[in-house]
């Protein structure tokens, strides 16, 4: 963000997205001060927060790591160094793919093939049109950049048996396992039984400090916890961030299936807006997209006098689509999104076009 921007934001007191504002203070007030410190990510706080994630997903081990990136990456890698091949299969859209610089690439000589189309999600017969030897099928859950869309659980169970049936281990990026488990009506651990590894966020639905684990067999999750050291994340202290996610993780799991229904009274609110569609719709977790027939210029403007006008912050700028007279934004459901009644969010994100 430039000075602007950072300085109308800092005086706005309220928000619509996610978990709100998370200024400083409400940070560090999710730590407990009779928190147990670690010493190297051994003992104390993060250990209490891997067995817990553990638990709370059905799998042996859990290891805390300080980036998703960092925790992918190094998942996939255990994967393949198991297996004759390289290749890794995922969705066009896959984080992996898109936002991450290539590391899977540059620094575990992974090779990544997408399958399927961007603007849907993956099928079955996507899979059983690869050839090649593959070391996983990487799956995410929900699909963020089509709305958090969820394939149908059968579909999901089909996809997960055909990379075991081909000796491929399977992986979840699992950053909004907790918003899936509301959409599919099933605990974290029953989803995560379908997945050899799982990495799981804490910072984005969660709302806790940066931070997340991936869970899986005891070996393969040693086995990550030694790239953790190789990467350079074991840092020399990690319990702000374990105790963080610790204190926050239940209640916001609890709070998920509320929070998709407010999703889908927001969406019912906006049915009746005709300048913003919602995708997908109805919404199948607490998170849409929002496509507002406006240019991105007058989405700004409107953004910048609302939050002047009412110190309600809103997505200072949209995502820009192929047509010059749509806009995309993405509206995650937290605990700020809660705060406010669905026809008043309506009224405002028509106020944005």
């Amino acid at each position: 963000m430039d000075d602007d921007l950072n300085a109308r934001r800092a005086a706005c007191t309220d928000a619509l997205n996610s978990n709100g504002l998370l200024r400083p203070p409400e940070m560090l007030a999710t730590i407990d001060p009779d928190t147990a410190t670690d010493l190297y990510g051994e003992g104390g706080v993060v250990a209490e927060l891997e067995a817990h994630v553990a638990t709370v997903l059905g799998k042996p081990a859990a290891v805390f790591l300080p980036s998703g990136t960092m925790a992918q990456g190094a998942a996939l890698r255990v994967h393949a160094d198991q297996r004759t091949s390289r290749t890794i299969v995922w969705h066009p859209y896959s984080h992996v793919e898109r936002h991450e610089g290539q590391g899977y690439a540059r620094l575990h000589q992974l090779v990544g093939r997408p399958v399927g189309d961007f603007e849907r999600l993956i099928r079955i017969d996507d899979l059983n049109g690869v050839a090649e030897p593959v070391a996983a099928l990487l799956l995410e859950l929900p699909q963020r950049d089509l709305g958090g869309s969820l394939p149908p659980w059968d579909e999901l169970v089909a996809q997960t048996s055909w990379a075991r049936d081909r000796g491929a281990a399977v992986h979840l990026d699992g950053a909004r396992l907790w918003e899936a488990s509301a959409g599919y009506e099933r605990s974290p651990a029953e989803i995560a039984a379908l997945f050899d590894t799982v990495y799981v966020s804490f910072y984005k639905g969660i709302g806790a400090l940066p931070g997340c684990c991936v869970a899986g067999s005891a070996s393969d999750v040693a086995q990550v916890r030694e790239w953790r050291g190789r990467l350079g994340g074991t840092l020399f202290a990690m319990w702000p961030a374990a105790a963080s996610a610790l204190g926050l993780l239940d209640a916001a799991l609890a709070e998920m299936p509320a929070r998709l229904a407010h999703a889908r009274a927001i969406a019912a609110a906006l049915a009746r807006v005709p300048t913003v569609r919602v995708v997908p719709d109805p919404p199948q977790t607490p998170m849409m997209h929002l496509l507002f027939a406006t240019t991105s210029e007058r989405f700004r403007a409107n953004a910048k006098r609302i939050s002047e006008e009412t110190g309600l912050w809103v997505w200072p700028s949209p995502v820009e689509t192929g047509d010059p007279g749509v806009v995309r934004c993405e509206l995650s459901v937290g605990r700020a999104t809660m705060r406010h009644k669905p026809e008043a969010i309506a009224e405002i994100l028509a106020d944005l076009c």
